[in-house]
Formats: structure tokens, C-alpha cells, sequence
């Protein structure tokens, strides 16, 4: 009942840029600062792959994509981004937002596709 939405995916010429969008309109304010909010990546034949992550008061992201990705969160919109520059083919796959809340909740976008050509 606390899906979260996902927008932004599409088709982008290697170096170019993407912003996905997770929306959590069903989520109480409090509820939604208080969680570490993901974006993870899915390639067929390879192993779900953390990406970027944000908490109260710190980010994280994976190496691969370090300098070229920001994650952000807005507490107002109840929304967290995933902003995707310098884009490779290597970035190609199925990004899903997660939400883990402090009672140990556990929420999962629906998917969204990134696919880079070359």
C-alpha cells in the first residue's frame, strides 16, 4: 500500500544523461526521512547491484558509477532522484528504488529500463 512509482527510464546514446524518479505518495513524512532510500540495477545473468544510497545525513554509491551519479531525496515531495550522467552502455539495465524504513519495512519500485547505446 506504500508502493513507490517510478518514472524517468528510456533509451540514451552512451554519455548522455537520465533522471529517474521514485515517488512515495502513500508514505507518512516522518516515515520517509527517517528510511534509506536505494537505487539498485538488474542485469539478466548477473546479481542485483546497489548503486547509490541516501540516509538522513550521508550518500553512498557503488564505484562504477562514482562521479557520474547523485542520488537525492525531497522531503516535501516525498520523492527520491536518481540523476545519470555520462552515461555508458555498461549502465544498461532495470533500476528499481527501495525504501528501508526504520520499523524494518521493506519497498521495492516497480522497475524502470536504462538502456545505453553505443
Amino acid at each position: 500500500q506504500v508502493q513507490p512509482v517510478e518514472s524517468g527510464g528510456g533509451l540514451v546514446q552512451a554519455g548522455g544523461s537520465l533522471r529517474l524518479s521514485c515517488k512515495f505518495p502513500r508514505m507518512i513524512l516522518s516515515t520517509f526521512s527517517g528510511a534509506i532510500m536505494e537505487w539498485h540495477r538488474q542485469t539478466p545473468g548477473k546479481q542485483r547491484e546497489l548503486v547509490a544510497r541516501i540516509t538522513s545525513d550521508d550518500t553512498n554509491y557503488a564505484d562504477s558509477v562514482k562521479g557520474r551519479f547523485t542520488i537525492s531525496k525531497d522531503n516535501v515531495k516525498r520523492t527520491i532522484n536518481l540523476q545519470m550522467n555520462s552515461l555508458k552502455p555498461e549502465d544498461t539495465g532495470v533500476y528499481y528504488c527501495h525504501a528501508l524504513t526504520v520499523g524494518a519495512q521493506h519497498y521495492w519500485g516497480q522497475g524502470s529500463q536504462v538502456t545505453v547505446s553505443s
